[in-house]
């Protein structure tokens, strides 16, 4: 369309329009634009020495392994072995005395009852066959009471425990069922799928999560173990995940380098906050059967200090994501007008962004009181008010794991919105640079114009 007073465009000047729109329809959904020298410079500044002091910090406390201790035998801290349900027969619960009825023949309780129905019912009696280890070949019976949550089926391959101090006939039992086959599958569904869909940006990310899972359990867990500070230890492990999963993803850019800062400046905001907030709550982070025995097992261990950092580890995934998407929604932004200023293109970014916000901070709620909803019953069944839910140190640590991490979050799109803009806004190359066009020019109210 023509303004009044101007001349229509020729055919050769609209295909040539129209030639340059494809051009740069391609290019604006292809690689970031390479920005100008001296911006490199700049990130480079402030990425460089960040990934020097992550990697001198790998250096120093890296663990060189869990440490060693004598098993408890309580909980997961069990030795196990493979085995395999080798038959299974019907028999009376009686027969094989599956459970004790009170001595006083009181029904009226729970317990009571339950054991009275265990008596009366038909139990499984399995006979298991322990596949691996020094007693490969070794049997063993497991009764199976009628109301229990876990069957087995012949030729069931189950996790069995070992208690060398046990009686003979009592050294092993069925802690377990293997579930190797299907956790197979589907990751390996999980894989194809990635691979599929996002091709080399989905290979890199698998090569990324592998790179994770192995600072995650070669690094952080036996450092903890091994008992430096927990915080300083997730702090570490997680500024060299995010390092190598957003480079590795995403390209050694600029914009990746954007959201790396952005990223970081969220982290250390939930870290102050969790760090204020857990001391102040009174959170002691040994609220279970597990935290107890990691407790007992490692009393050096700072339980409250491994809590926070689990929040920050847990933080990690969602932040990647939202300073990705709005560092990508500026950059895009900018490449389709180059005439946006800070403000405009920092406008339009928030705008993304409290989309962005609103469902992210609903998945973070939702994913940790998926987590917690066996709690969140028993509360439920005790007819417990709302305030004394919340005052329990069980729930209080979701709460604060998850506002503390939502607080991080929602930090993240302003922070990270306005460096991408203050960044591509500064940049001295435009997106008709790489073309050989002459740069855009900056006027004085901070808006660009064509040369």
């Amino acid at each position: 369309m023509t303004s009044p007073g101007s001349a229509p465009e020729s055919p050769g000047h609209a295909a040539g329009s129209t030639q340059s729109h494809v051009h740069a329809h391609t290019h604006h959904h292809g690689p970031a634009a390479p920005v100008s020298k001296h911006l490199r410079k700049v990130i480079a500044a402030v990425v460089i020495p960040f990934a020097t002091a992550v990697l001198v910090g790998l250096v120093a406390l890296w663990p060189g392994g869990a440490p060693a201790h004598e098993r408890t035998g309580v909980g997961f801290d069990r030795q196990t072995q493979d085995g395999r349900v080798a038959k299974v027969v019907p028999v009376d619960c009686a027969d094989v005395n599956a459970s004790q009825v009170p001595p006083t023949g009181d029904t009226s309780t729970p317990s009571g009852r339950e054991a009275v129905n265990e008596q009366s019912g038909e139990c499984k009696k399995a006979t298991v066959e322990v596949t691996s280890g020094k007693d490969r070949g070794r049997t063993f019976v497991e009764v199976v009471q009628p109301d229990s949550t876990r069957q087995l089926h012949e030729g069931q391959g189950v996790v069995v425990a070992y208690a060398p101090d046990a009686p003979r006939d009592l050294q092993y039992s069925v802690t377990d069922v293997d579930r190797t086959l299907p956790m197979a599958l589907l990751a390996g569904i999980f894989a194809v799928a990635v691979v599929v869909v996002g091709r080399m940006r989905g290979l890199m990310a698998l090569i990324a999560l592998a790179v994770s899972f192995g600072v995650l359990t070669l690094f952080i867990l036996p450092a903890i173990l091994q008992g430096s500070n927990p915080l300083v230890v997730a702090v570490i492990g997680a500024s060299a995940i995010m390092l190598i999963a957003l480079y590795a993803c995403h390209g050694l850019t600029a914009r990746t380098s954007v959201a790396v800062i952005g990223t970081l400046i969220s982290l250390l905001l939930i870290g102050l906050l969790g760090s204020l907030f857990i001391g102040w709550a009174g959170l002691t982070g040994n609220t279970d059967d597990n935290t107890g025995l990691i407790h007992g097992l490692y009393p050096e261990i700072d339980m409250s200090g491994l809590l926070l950092a689990g929040v920050i580890i847990g933080s990690l995934g969602v932040l990647d994501d939202v300073t990705v998407t709005q560092t990508s929604a500026v950059w895009e932004l900018h490449q389709a007008d180059p005439a946006m200023g800070v403000r405009r293109l920092y406008r339009a970014g928030i705008r993304i962004g409290r989309d962005h916000i609103a469902s992210v901070v609903n998945t973070l709620v939702l994913a940790y009181a998926g987590a917690a909803l066996p709690l969140l019953l028993l509360f439920s069944i005790a007819q417990s008010s709302v305030g004394t839910v919340a005052n329990s140190e069980l729930v209080a640590e979701e709460i604060v794991r998850t506002l503390v991490g939502s607080i991080g979050l929602v930090a993240s799109v302003p922070v990270t919105t306005a460096l991408a803009a203050l960044v591509v806004s500064a940049d001295r190359t435009g997106p008709g640079a790489e073309a050989g066009a002459p740069a855009p020019a900056r006027t004085g109210r901070g808006r660009r114009r064509k040369a």
